[in-house]
């Protein structure tokens, strides 16, 4: 179905939601679409396909950075545009790994950077709520925001060429709001 049988609405507190603008069938299928940006555990690394999420027990690595595993070439292929710049970052920062966050958080700088909006929402429209974050969870936040930064270096020398909408700190507090 497309977004127009769809609506954004304001929730107090809560963000926005969205509603049906029309009587719908129970198990209708309103809206479908791709992740934003998802990543699988460093504890599934291991046994799911980096593309398609299935589990495996014959996954082929990338070759570059050693991390990703995937069913196959063609997963491999329609991974690549994701997987590209993360490949580097992840090349740069051995023999450490980074946290799950982190990449998560760079992969959604990666389509920030080609892409500030989705159909229905932008990542731009989530709320972070710090004013409601203690100043402990403020500080472990700018410390991944930090992380962050040093994970990216590979590919993003300078962050302040990056555009305002695309702000570290930010980006974590909408994250952790979500998780």
């Amino acid at each position: 179905m497309e977004p127009a049988a769809l609506e954004r609405f304001p929730s107090p507190g809560k963000g926005s939601g969205l509603r049906a603008r029309r009587r719908v069938r129970p198990g209708e299928l309103l809206y479908r679409a791709k992740p934003f940006a998802y990543v699988v555990t460093k504890e599934q690394l291991g046994s799911v396909c980096e593309h398609c999420l299935r589990r495996n027990e014959h996954l082929h690595r990338c070759s570059q950075c050693k991390v990703a595993k995937y069913c196959g070439k063609s997963c491999q292929k329609e991974a690549w545009l994701d997987h590209k710049q993360e490949c580097r970052c992840l090349k740069s920062t051995e023999p450490n790994f980074p946290p799950d966050s982190v990449r998560l958080a760079g992969r959604i700088v990666f389509k920030l950077v080609i892409c500030l909006s989705e159909r229905l929402y932008s990542f731009s429209d989530l709320q972070s709520n710090i004013e409601q974050l203690s100043e402990e969870m403020k500080d472990g936040l700018r410390h991944l925001a930090h992380t962050l930064q040093l994970y990216l270096k590979a590919e993003i020398q300078d962050a302040s060429h990056l555009p305002p909408a695309i702000d570290f700190f930010q980006i974590f507090a909408k994250v952790s709001v979500k998780m």
